[in-house]
């Protein structure tokens, strides 16, 4: 027998929701191949098998929330000869608990292989095309109706949101009769994900999964780390000037475009490196240090949500590597196609709140990371130049970097020192550097 675990999805994950079952119980599934989907808070994702077998008993249903290191299903590495074997009993029902693993199940029926769940002749929708469907009332004949721009015609989650935008565009606007909202009834209608009050006031629209799993964590982190900020201002007009100049050629020699992320990234790696207590995460009373430098990078949805895909080992890569790392993870991000492990192991995390125009913001900790640097909006400003003939003014190309550390294991000196040595290593920039 063959034993399929939930996986570890991150440091800070501890459980999964199931979201679809793609096989049966009876099915032979292929090594590798994907037996079910699950949702964990950043991203859904696929369990594949471990080895070829049959599959001979589901141990959770669709919904269910599942902790990590659980048995999910179990396998029998027996294998198939052909779809036409006698068939043999199949084991009864078992309760799930601590002693599945000591529970002998019998062979299932043999079935031929699974077909691709379908929810119309002809034609396959991913389980989160269908959850979207669903959640807007959208019948299997409409989503039929709808021309897909996937491969084979699949229908895609930005097919389905233009579609429900152009629908809602051209559907008249109706309201509740006045009274009907307290009006009793013996078959009460369905609950209404988004309503608005009678006088159109007020409207109650209810979190989406990623959003309540995000609240849970971003309030864990709060109770669980001691919150201090530190700021410093920093003169990043060597780094603006210099990417003016090359990124161009930059594009034309690389095929990428750079940003000023990279360049930021370079810099924590290098301050981690000189400080490697703040690359750390706490056990109970154990300091855990890494010897490895992981930089997660907070990432915009299209939802409005956020999630931190991870730069592995990114001090060992130059500013090209880096370019090339963080326009991939982007790309891939808002295209909602990251991988599980692109999004754990991160020792680090960087969100650029420059990018909505603000010029500072006070970022909550990444758990179980230690520390968490934000970076605002670059903005001209007058400043003060020293030179060699005395102090002049000048306008400058001026940022505001925000540091959240966990006071429990990050005292203020550490924390300060730290992030003004990114600040220096960003002032200190070669403009005249080459890639």
């Amino acid at each position: 027998m063959i034993n399929l675990i939930m996986p570890k999805m991150g440091e800070s994950v501890a459980e999964a929701t199931i979201l679809k079952w793609l096989k049966k119980e009876g099915d032979y599934i292929e090594a590798d191949e994907a037996v079910l989907e699950i949702a964990t808070d950043k991203v859904d994702s696929e369990v594949p098998s471990p080895s070829a077998g049959i599959l001979t008993k589901r141990l959770f249903e669709e919904g269910q929330v599942v902790k990590v290191g659980e048995i999910i299903a179990v396998l029998s590495s027996d294998k198939v000869e052909n779809s036409s074997s006698p068939a043999v009993e199949k084991a009864p029902d078992t309760n799930v608990g601590s002693s599945i693993a000591k529970t002998e199940i019998a062979k299932p029926v043999l079935t031929q292989l699974a077909e691709p769940v379908k929810s119309s002749p002809g034609r396959f929708y991913s389980p989160l095309v269908k959850n979207i469907a669903k959640h807007e009332g959208l019948s299997i004949q409409e989503l039929d109706m709808i021309a897909g721009s996937g491969a084979n015609n699949r229908v895609t989650k930005q097919d389905l949101l233009h579609h429900l935008e152009s629908r809602q565009k051209s559907e008249p606007t109706t309201s509740a009769p006045a009274g009907s909202a307290s009006m009793p009834s013996s078959n009460p209608a369905p609950q209404v994900v988004g309503s608005s009050s009678m006088n159109g006031a007020t409207e109650i629209i209810e979190m989406d999964r990623m959003r309540k799993l995000i609240s849970e964590h971003m309030v864990m982190s709060k109770r669980t780390s001691a919150h201090v900020t530190s700021y410093v201002e920093a003169d990043v007009t060597n780094i603006v000037k210099w990417r003016e100049n090359i990124k161009d050629s930059f594009l034309k020699k690389t095929g990428e475009k750079i940003t000023y992320t990279p360049i930021f990234i370079e810099a924590v790696c290098k301050a981690i490196r000189d400080f490697p207590m703040v690359n750390i995460s706490l056990d109970g009373t154990n300091i855990i240090k890494k010897n490895y430098i992981n930089i997660g990078m907070a990432a915009a949805l299209p939802s409005g949500n956020l999630i931190v895909p991870v730069i592995k080992n990114a001090d060992h890569l130059n500013l090209l590597g880096l370019t090339k790392a963080v326009n991939d993870l982007a790309n891939r991000a808002r295209a909602n196609k990251l991988k599980p492990e692109e999004i754990q192991d991160g020792t680090f995390t960087l969100t650029n709140v420059g990018t909505f125009g603000n010029v500072m913001g006070t970022p909550i900790i990444n758990q179980p990371q230690v520390a968490i640097l934000a970076v605002g909006a670059i903005r001209k400003r007058p400043a003060v130049i020293e030179t060699p003939e005395g102090d002049t003014l000048g306008i400058r190309q001026m940022m505001f970097l925000s540091l959240s550390y966990d006071h429990r294991v990050v005292d203020g000196s550490l924390g300060g020192s730290f992030l003004k040595r990114i600040s220096d290593y960003l002032e200190d920039f070669d403009s005249s550097r080459t890639i």
